[in-house]
């Protein structure tokens, strides 16, 4: 059996892809059916160690991103779109799958286009609570819609859509307790704050969260993971901040964590702060509180309402980035950290929210859909 991934262009979509991949590699193997062959159709590979590791073949088409906004960019977005669609159609028809999962995004169009044409069966998975445009086109045609949020069943054909959650590896499904603060150099007896800035940073927090440090540390550890391209900037700054601070070494910022470091800090946590992508997912398993600061609606329109639909649950707080001043994010660090039973009920509300079975689920149907179209 050939399966074809598609979807692009963050870790959003990259890594539920991944752990899809894991599923259906496990499940073929206790089954005993012939290994899949899988493939990764997208503008660029996004991690291309990952895709080698899950045995992945990375197939490049070009993309078209139409933006929200005004951009001239916007003017050439057409002929990239045709290009990539042209080009996904003759290689497709030379690996022809036997079954294609698109996670959306842009990025995900030219494969979507290539499959409807050459009539292989499409199932997508939407993560957000109010769908990408990718999703709600392809939905159209594709064979079955998985999503992460009952809100968006309303976007979708009913009679071939699911809500199963978000589909998460297993690689980070459990945080580890156990050495967790000799792994981080933390002390035990301190209180933790995970701060997440997502696999590229959040600038706006990162920046909120350096003029309040120091009263921070007079409290809690902070582990910071600031993303790649903030890290240097921000260390800088802390480092500064933080010269003639006694509690200096009370802060751990990280350009990116890796599987087992995320496990670890997930294990030593007490609060997270992130934005409202599908890390929120990850939280929920790991039954952690959570300020969530959504990406302005101008800029993402999803995040905004996967946060408040995550915060109904009871399992964070929201501040929106308009309300985002270091007062108010200091003064809601500490009403939760003051309050040991809020935060044991968010996190209950937080394990009730996860759904740790959606890559199993979404792989089985994969196979079976996969397993028709071969006969």
């Amino acid at each position: 059996m050939k399966i074809l991934f598609t979807g692009g262009g963050t870790g959003g979509h990259f890594y539920p892809i991944i752990a899809v991949c894991q599923e259906i590699r496990e499940i073929a193997r206790n089954k005993k059916l012939v290994e899949p062959q899988f493939f990764y159709m997208a503008d660029n590979p996004y991690n291309e160690k990952i895709l080698f590791e899950n045995k992945i073949k990375f197939i490049p088409v070009t993309a078209g991103k139409i933006r929200r906004y005004f951009s001239l960019k916007n003017l050439i977005t057409p002929f990239y779109i045709a290009s990539g669609i042209l080009a996904a159609i003759i290689k497709m028809y030379q690996i022809y799958p036997d079954v294609i999962f698109s996670k959306g995004g842009y990025a995900s169009v030219p494969a979507l286009m290539a499959g409807r044409l050459l009539r292989i069966p499409i199932i997508i998975h939407e993560s957000d609570s109010d769908p990408g445009r990718a999703n709600l086109w392809s939905a159209k045609f594709a064979k079955r819609v998985a999503l992460s949020y009952p809100e968006a069943l309303k976007y979708f054909p009913q009679e071939k859509s699911a809500v199963v959650g978000n589909p998460l590896r297993r690689d980070i499904l459990k945080p580890i307790k156990d050495g967790a603060f000799e792994f981080l150099k933390l002390d035990p007896e301190i209180p933790v704050i995970f701060i997440v800035g997502g696999s590229q940073g959040a600038v706006k927090i990162n920046e909120v969260i350096l003029d309040i440090l120091p009263e921070l540390l007079d409290k809690y550890q902070i582990i910071h993971q600031t993303g790649k391209d903030n890290f240097d900037d921000v260390s800088l700054r802390a480092n500064f901040l933080l010269k003639d601070n006694p509690q200096k070494k009370r802060y751990k910022p990280f350009a990116y964590l890796n599987d087992l470091a995320m496990k670890m800090a997930a294990g030593a946590t007490q609060l997270i702060i992130s934005r409202a992508g599908s890390a929120i997912f990850e939280f929920a398993l790991w039954g952690i509180p959570s300020l969530i600061i959504p990406i302005p609606e101008n800029v993402s329109h999803d995040q905004r309402t996967n946060a408040f639909t995550y915060a109904r649950s009871g399992a964070c707080v929201v501040i929106e980035e308009n309300n985002l001043t270091p007062s108010i994010l200091k003064a809601e660090i500490d009403r939760l950290m003051n309050n040991p039973e809020d935060r044991e009920k968010m996190s209950q509300a937080a394990k009730a929210f996860a759904r740790p079975e959606a890559a199993f689920l979404i792989a089985e149907e994969i196979i079976k859909i996969g397993l028709e179209h071969e006969e």
